[in-house]
């Protein structure tokens, strides 16, 4: 089947769908309606439950707080011991926390809040009976607290106080009970409703299903489509993308060698004639008489060109193909190259250089990578500073260029900057990865890792 004959035939299941889809929308509404009610309604009862659960908590710690407060007052009545009033004063504290949150809680209720009344005034009592009985025992009236002690207005005085309480903690009893009843009855309306609803939304779901299982295969089909022709396109990617890094490679590799070219040619024919140029004006100087000082002059100033000149040779050869390379070694080379640098472009370099065994294309790799950052920070990022390190791993080496120049965002590096382009393909085409961290104001830092020959 065609991709037109697809859409044809999605067309006509489309409308097809339109006639059980609204019925399964229906279905789902209700469904939802009657769910978000019964779920109000039980969220309303449960938070009622909670309340009551909490004020009922709230009276047993009244209750357990009063205990505490009695229990620490004979003990002192009884002991004379100072211990005892650190448990009763914690006890009266947590009496009036106790109060004032009950209090809060029956604001909502004027018949509860007027038995919490009660409870209220015998708290009072029960404090002011404790109370009095410990300042006669500190004023060493014996027969006075000793007549409270034993008689039974503090058993009464608690007595009414459980009993204030109990009714209390009855009532929000009530009220759990209450709250339980109306939540097993919104569940019971809540499973009729949605029972009756979901046999209809599965009736007309049923529908919709069939439908959607024939448009399922279509899009099956489609996407089958589509799978393979962005396969097709990522192979021609991969490919097109193998290709350029295998030219960019080869270009690279030319480059190099024709610098090599360039610099043996430089070396053996320039070099050559530089030399036999100094040689010859070095025998018209010992046969020119000394008497001709203009002579003389100038053949200071063309011994001074020539040697400018070869030094100028030197230096090219050595940007095109450093010798000291090849013939001195990786720590060596970068010595001298951060050396020159640094003289040249007025910076302090310092440098951590270990010896390492890679071979003679990632030693050139690690090279160009150090020079064209030093190149790079000589240029744009304004620096005072710079570090160089290689160091030697078991695997592999790392390769480090830090400076505390102006730095830059990495993000906003365009494709026009061919330096960190280049950076980066020399070191993934040696097998390594490249990453460069900055930030503007902080400097730049430029690390390579690269893997070691096998």
């Amino acid at each position: 089947m065609t991709f037109k004959e697809n859409s044809r035939h999605w067309l006509r299941k489309s409308r097809t769908m339109a006639f059980s889809l609204p019925f399964a929308l229906l279905a789902a509404l209700v469904l939802i309606g009657i769910n978000e009610a019964g779920h109000m309604r039980s969220q309303e009862a449960v938070e009622a439950m909670n309340e009551g659960q909490q004020t009922r908590n709230a009276v047993n710690r009244l209750l357990q707080s009063m205990l505490d407060a009695e229990t620490g007052q004979r003990g002192y009545l009884l002991t004379g011991n100072e211990t005892y009033l650190e448990p009763y004063d914690k006890a009266v504290v947590t009496v009036q926390t106790n109060l004032d949150e009950l209090r809060n809680r029956y604001l909502k209720s004027p018949d509860e809040l007027q038995q919490f009344a009660h409870l209220s005034r015998e708290v009072s009592r029960k404090l002011a009976e404790m109370e009095l009985s410990l300042r006669l025992r500190r004023q060493g009236n014996e027969d006075a607290w000793k007549f409270i002690l034993f008689t039974d207005v503090g058993k009464e005085h608690m007595e009414s106080i459980r009993k204030q309480a109990h009714v209390l903690i009855d009532r929000s009893a009530q009220r759990v009970q209450e709250s339980r009843r109306q939540i097993v009855q919104s569940l019971m309306l809540s499973r009729i409703g949605i029972a009756t609803v979901t046999a209809v939304g599965l009736l007309a779901f049923y529908m919709y299903l069939r439908q959607a299982s024939t448009l399922q295969e279509v899009n099956q089909r489609e996407q089958e489509v589509l799978e393979r022709e962005r396969e097709r396109l990522e192979g021609l990617v991969r490919a097109r993308t193998a290709s350029l890094s295998e030219l960019a490679s080869h270009l690279q590799q030319v480059r190099e060698d024709e610098r090599g070219y360039l610099a043996r040619e430089l070396h053996d024919e320039l070099g050559a004639l530089l030399t036999a140029a100094k040689l010859d004006v070095a025998r018209l100087k010992s046969k020119i008489d000394h008497q001709a000082p203009e002579v003389a002059e100038r053949l200071r100033h063309l011994t001074e060109t020539l040697n400018s000149g070869i030094a100028l040779k030197r230096r090219i050869i050595e940007d095109l193909r450093p010798s000291s390379l090849s013939n001195l070694g990786l720590a060596t080379a970068l010595e001298i190259l951060t050396r020159e640098h640094a003289e040249t472009a007025g910076i302090e370099i310092e440098t951590s250089l270990e010896s390492v065994q890679l071979t003679e294309a990632t030693q050139l790799t690690v090279y160009r990578l150090v020079q064209e950052a030093l190149t790079n920070i000589s240029k744009y990022a304004k620096a005072t500073k710079v570090l160089v390190t290689v160091h030697n791993h078991p695997t592999h080496v790392t390769v480090q260029v830090r400076d505390d120049g102006a730095g830059f965002d990495p993000a906003s590096v365009g494709i026009a900057s061919h330096g960190l382009a280049g950076m980066r393909h020399r070191v993934e085409a040696a097998g390594g990865r490249l990453t460069i961290t900055s930030r503007p104001g902080n400097g730049t830092l430029v690390s390579a890792v690269l893997p070691k020959p096998r």
